[in-house]
């Protein structure tokens, strides 16, 4: 039965102890033994307030096995990003995503960049300013990749948008091959950022000049991996408003 075993990855990932989980839960540590080594199950009202204290939902708690996304997922941490200027571009195709990254490249060889800096970093997040029209009828969807600038390379070259992003914190988590099952692996790193954020009680607060999320692909050691960005305010416990649906 995977409900023991998700209340303990659960309860790790939020960093809690069982004594003071069971003192948020009015119950005994005990209790909260026997919940994770399967030797009893939560009453439904317990149940429903354990999903509350986690920011999941029951089904994902009784059915689900969350224990498997430790071979993929990190821990999610805060990092705070310091300032930077970009070179972005955005298209809107049946395949935004390769299209765009293509055409990018191509301005980064171009416009000597890469020759300045071999390893400029490339990031990419979802254009969501597409038409239902555009979507339905014709099958568009938008996105945007930008290669972060080095400090001292002069961006002269045309056929991009150049931008500046202020210094801001992020929630992030590293995907471990993100691309072997991307249309779930991708989709649940923004769910598991969003249960911790929910977990530590942000709130939505926008702010101008800052993303609010992006991801940043790389190989180490032979392995892909694909780190998610999640603009949040770290002091006041604020979240850029971003639809992850």
């Amino acid at each position: 039965m995977n409900l023991g075993k998700n209340i303990r990855y659960l309860r790790k990932q939020k960093k809690i102890t069982q004594e003071g989980f069971a003192e948020h839960m009015a119950v005994s540590r005990q209790t909260v033994t026997k919940w994770e080594s399967g030797d009893a199950v939560p009453e439904l009202d317990k149940l429903v307030e354990i999903c509350e204290f986690f920011s999941c939902k029951l089904d994902e708690l009784v059915r689900k096995n969350l224990t498997e996304n430790e071979n993929i997922y990190s821990e999610v941490r805060i990092e705070t990003v310091p300032p930077f200027k970009m070179a972005r571009y955005v298209m809107i195709s049946p395949q935004p995503e390769n299209d765009v990254n293509t055409y990018l490249e191509r301005w980064a060889a171009d416009s000597g960049l890469l020759a300045f800096d071999k390893n400029a970093k490339r990031i990419g997040w979802d254009f969501p300013y597409v038409s239902s029209e555009q979507k339905n009828r014709f099958g568009l969807q938008g996105y945007v990749a930008a290669y972060i600038l080095p400090q001292d390379f002069e961006a002269a070259y045309p056929g991009v948008e150049i931008a500046e992003q202020k210094e801001a914190d992020y929630a992030v988590i590293s995907i471990r091959e993100p691309f072997k099952n991307a249309f779930e692996r991708i989709p649940n790193a923004y769910k598991i950022i969003m249960r911790y954020l929910g977990a530590k009680g942000f709130k939505e607060k926008p702010e101008d000049n800052i993303l609010s999320y992006y991801e940043y692909v790389y190989d180490k050691d032979g392995i892909t991996y694909m780190d998610v960005f999640v603009h949040v305010n770290a002091v006041t416990g604020g979240i850029l408003h971003t639809d992850f649906s």
